[in-house]
Order: structure tokens, then C-alpha cells, then sequence
């Protein structure tokens, strides 16, 4: 049985930040054979959703809208100047979203990525309930367009607030509100979870996207990613959203420098993301084979 998927790329991939001459970047995309282009927003004044639009439109194209979070957007910090930041930023996303048809804003809004250290019960007692309220009114916001918001785990090295699914399911949980939904990145998962199809059944229908790439974020199929697990975890909740690949280019190095990329992932991003998209297509329509089936077909790209 096949998964019931469909495919997207992030424009993390090929460029940062996102703007409106990005959209050069779509035929080729569509070409590829992607459904779906994840545009990562870094900054909406850079962005004209009207030509945006026309050219998803002309390229048969749906748009999936993430966030960035980093030190001035952070709803954890004592700073409230901050939370209003933040909220103005969130705003301007929520606004691409209905602009371009998005149903959800995908990202680790909870706190400033990068945002990690070792701090006492009682401090991170505190910035766990600042992430509550604040989403909590970002959620208010989300639904008075429709819209959802889809919170996003990140590994250890880049937050200390929400690292596996059993943190975030508990984050939407105190959330409690209708509209916080959970993202699943196979990167950071591979890094935290020790057993990715168990953290994919917590998630269950509270997980409305997913972002893959390698173990070492290189090419999907080409390192020690468990997809038969991955493939598994997805079956069993009757995931039917998209499987977007994300990973960067250490071309643009402020980009490179934010995520540790100090050298091509690939030959090519345009290769990286074809073959991906070609690994992840196999992976969806074949039943899950075991996980030995799956290294012994796989061509490692990188040694480390």
C-alpha cells in the first residue's frame, strides 16, 4: 500500500532569504516532479504574494509557509519587546499564508533558535509557560484567518525547550487550543528520538507536516535514516499531509554558518533535491523493507 503523500522542497535548499525573485526557482521545481515548494520566510517585506502567487499558479505549484525564529523573535524571553516582535512577524507570515492558499505556519516559534542552555527547573519552568501563553495568542491569531499553527521540535544543539515529539505533543497539550498543530523534522528526530515510528505514533492526528533529509542532512536515502520506520510510524497514524525535503546550501553563508554546513551536502542542490525526490517517491509507493534491505541499496554521499 502506498502512502497517500504529497511531495514539497524547501527554498532553503537554493537560496536565503526568500523573495520575491525566488519564484525563478519554481519551473525547475516543478519539473523535478514536487507538488509543493516550502517557502521559508525570513523576511515578508521581501515578499509581493500577488506575483508569487500568479507564478505557483503558472507552475502548478502549492505553497507550505515556514517561519524563522531567531534572537529578536523570541516568545520565551523576559524581554516583551521581543513577544511583540514576534507577534508582528507571525502576523505578516499568517498574512502570506491566506495570500497564497496555505492552510498552516510551520516552524519552532516557541523560542529563538539557537536559544540553548542549561538552566535551572524553575527558569525553564518559566519559559515553558511564557511559550504557552504566547501560542496560545498565536493560535488566536491563526484561527481568526482559518489558519493552524505547526510546532516544531528542534535537536539539542539548537533548542533547550522542545527537543522530541513527547515535549511537543506536551506544548500543544497546555496549549490547548484547536488550531496548534505539530511539524516532525526527520533530522532533528534522528538526532533525539530513539525510536522515530514510536514518536510519530504520539504524534498522531496532531501532525500535519513533515520535513525529511538525512542523518547528516544530506540527500534522503543516501545515509543511516530508519525510512522503513519513518514509512511505518506514517501508516499507522494514516498520515496524508506532505513530505517536503529541507536542508540548506552552504552557498549563502550566513545560512550555512546558522546550521553547521560547511561544505556541499550534494554535487548539486538540484540534484539534491531530484534525487531526493526520487528516493522519496520510491519509499512511499514500495512497502517498508527492513532496515538492513535499505543500507545495502544506499550510496553514501559524505564520510564523516
Amino acid at each position: 500500500m502506498s502512502l497517500n503523500v504529497k511531495f514539497g522542497v524547501s527554498t532553503w535548499l537554493w537560496t536565503s532569504p526568500f523573495s520575491t525573485e525566488s519564484v525563478s526557482l519554481f519551473p525547475k521545481i516543478k519539473q523535478m516532479g514536487y507538488d509543493k515548494v516550502e517557502l521559508a520566510v525570513e523576511d515578508p517585506t521581501l515578499i509581493d504574494t500577488a506575483v508569487v502567487k500568479k507564478v505557483l499558479q503558472d507552475n502548478d505549484l502549492e505553497a507550505i509557509i515556514c517561519g524563522a525564529f531567531g534572537p529578536t523573535r523570541d516568545l520565551t524571553s523576559e524581554d516583551e519587546a521581543l513577544h511583540q516582535n514576534c507577534f508582528n512577524y507571525i502576523q505578516s507570515c499568517l498574512n502570506i499564508c491566506v495570500d497564497l492558499g496555505a492552510t498552516f505556519l510551520a516552524g519552532p516559534m516557541y523560542s529563538a533558535v539557537g536559544k540553548a542552555r542549561l538552566v535551572s527547573p524553575e527558569q525553564k519552568q518559566i519559559e515553558w509557560n511564557r511559550a504557552v501563553t504566547n501560542l496560545r495568542k498565536v493560535c488566536d491569531m491563526a484561527s481568526e484567518k482559518g489558519l493552524f499553527i505547526a510546532l516544531e521540535p528542534l535537536n539539542r544543539f539548537e533548542s533547550d525547550l522542545i527537543n522530541t515529539t513527547e515535549d511537543v505533543v506536551r506544548l500543544v497539550n497546555d496549549i490547548n487550543h484547536p488550531a496548534a498543530k505539530i511539524i516532525l523534522d526527520g533530522f532533528h528526530m534522528n538526532i533525539e528520538e530513539p525510536d522515530v515510528e514510536a514518536a510519530i505514533h504520539l504524534a498522531g492526528d496532531k501532525l500535519i507536516h513533515v520535513q525529511v533529509s538525512e542523518n547528516y542532512r544530506g540527500t534522503p536515502g543516501t545515509g543511516q535514516t530508519r525510512w522503513d520506520a519513518f514509512r511505518r510510524g506514517l501508516e499507522a497514524i494514516g498520515y496524508s499531509g506532505t513530505v517536503s525535503i529541507e536542508s540548506f546550501t552552504p552557498a549563502i553563508k550566513e545560512l550555512a554558518g546558522a546550521v553547521c554546513i560547511w561544505k556541499p551536502l550534494a554535487e548539486s542542490q538540484d540534484k539534491f533535491a531530484s534525487e531526493g525526490l526520487q528516493f522519496l517517491k520510491s519509499w512511499a509507493n514500495n512497502p517498508a523493507p527492513n532496515h538492513s534491505q535499505i543500507s545495502a541499496n544506499q550510496t553514501v554521499e559524505s564520510n564523516f
